[in-house]
């Protein structure tokens, strides 16, 4: 049985983030794995907003909104995690202006943990490990 188009672009979702963590993980410089985990929460909090916003409304006088914010009002729960991570946008910036030395490899790894933590809770909240069972379940019955 095939998964549904919202559960197929969030499991798309996923596997972006999961590999916008690994390559956090692996990157040889501070600076780099700061920008890779920062990119890889962005890409979790999209995760949430498919699963919980509203649909988009036409507003073409609005501005565009700050990712922390939507997340903050679309999940309160998840409210402490986007006051967090809005506090890493300006070392985030100063970074991608190359001001590479401003992160040490202790602030850079605690992001990526930090971030790894939040994918996780994330997974759990949206039902992915449901997801990833209905998937593995539908292979097993269809065989080899």
């Amino acid at each position: 049985m095939p998964e549904a188009p919202n559960a197929m672009a969030s499991t798309d979702d996923l596997r972006r983030a999961r590999s916008s963590l690994a390559e956090a993980e692996l990157a040889q410089r501070p600076s780099d794995r700061y920008l890779a985990a920062h990119l890889t929460a962005l890409r979790v909090v999209a995760i949430v907003l498919t699963h919980r916003a509203a649909p988009a409304r036409a507003r073409p006088s609005s501005k565009p909104r700050n990712a922390w914010r939507m997340l903050a009002e679309v999940a309160p729960e998840l409210a402490e995690w986007a006051a967090f991570f809005a506090t890493t946008e300006a070392k985030r910036d100063a970074i991608r202006a190359g001001a590479t030395a401003i992160v040490s490899a202790r602030e850079a790894d605690d992001l990526v943990r930090d971030v790894e933590a939040f994918l996780r809770l994330v997974e759990r909240a949206v039902g992915f490990s449901a997801i990833r069972e209905r998937t593995i379940d539908a292979a097993a019955a269809t065989g080899p």
